[in-house]
């Protein structure tokens, strides 16, 4: 469509607002009125009804002190809501495929559905040889390293309402068999902040994971590594660590999360 024909299906007061929007977003400038209005070159009659109905909106803000003009909070809040709205596996699955070529292990990103966990993505090492998990596949929270963490995030009420009964389903040894015993560890690892289990949910694969914090500061996901060893050597579990840590805190950047975990909401 040529440029003149879509010009003629265009909103003039918007288009207005916009480009006051787009001159105030350049290097975080604040202006004044005098130069909005020879910056967007329109009238000052028009520019003043676009700057009193952006300002009542929210979009930009009026300093008392020097009667200049910046961005308000509501093009803040646009942002967020952006950011916010980028998948997890979207940005994830770059930053889990450099996590394997760092640590050598096969790397993932899973979600919490109710009881389950549901991996949603994973790249595998190129030498793998334990059992590969595919995208889609489930797994009883309870009994992995990286349920734990998912389950980190909820209250107690939430917690009992998710699993009523006292025992808890699919008791294989090793794992918590009672609501309670659960409840402790979690809370162990929300301490803790991230959990490392040796041969937890299958003997001889070792898993470490760490939670991606979303822009609300709540768990969105959980990244971890499987390390295919009964127990992982003291002498690598920090370098994994660290690894892991960092995957986790990038695509939690990503998703709008400050980086402040140690202010999470307390959870009773």
């Amino acid at each position: 469509m040529a440029e003149q024909d879509t010009r003629k299906y265009l909103i003039p007061g918007l288009e207005r607002g916009l480009n006051i929007l787009l001159e105030l977003s350049r290097s975080d400038r604040e202006l004044s009125f005098a130069d909005i209005c020879a910056r967007v070159d329109v009238p000052k009659a028009t520019v003043y009804r676009a700057v009193q109905t952006l300002e009542y909106m929210g979009f930009i803000k009026r300093h008392e002190a020097t009667g200049l003009y910046s961005l308000g909070v509501n093009i803040l809040r646009l942002g967020f809501e952006y950011v916010a709205s980028l998948d997890v596996v979207q940005v994830g699955q770059p930053v889990i495929e450099q996590l394997r070529d760092r640590t050598g292990c096969s790397s993932h990103i899973a979600v919490r559905d109710g009881q389950d966990v549901i991996y949603v993505a994973r790249v595998s090492a190129a030498n793998a040889t334990i059992r590969r998990v595919s995208v889609g596949s489930r797994l009883p929270a309870h009994r992995t390293a990286l349920g734990r963490v998912l389950l980190s995030d909820l209250s107690r009420q939430a917690f009992d309402a998710l699993y009523p009964n006292e025992h808890l389903p699919d008791n294989s040894p090793g794992s918590p068999g009672t609501r309670d015993a659960l409840w402790n560890l979690i809370q162990e690892d929300r301490e803790r902040g991230y959990v490392i289990s040796d041969s937890f949910f299958q003997l001889g694969i070792s898993s470490i994971a760490y939670p991606v914090f979303n822009h609300e500061n709540d768990i969105e996901a959980v990244v971890s590594i499987m390390v295919p060893v009964h127990e992982i050597p003291v002498e690598d579990r920090d370098r994994l660590r660290a690894f892991v840590a960092e995957a986790a805190t990038t695509i939690s950047g990503l998703l709008g999360h400050s980086g402040h975990s140690n202010e999470r909401k307390v959870i009773p």
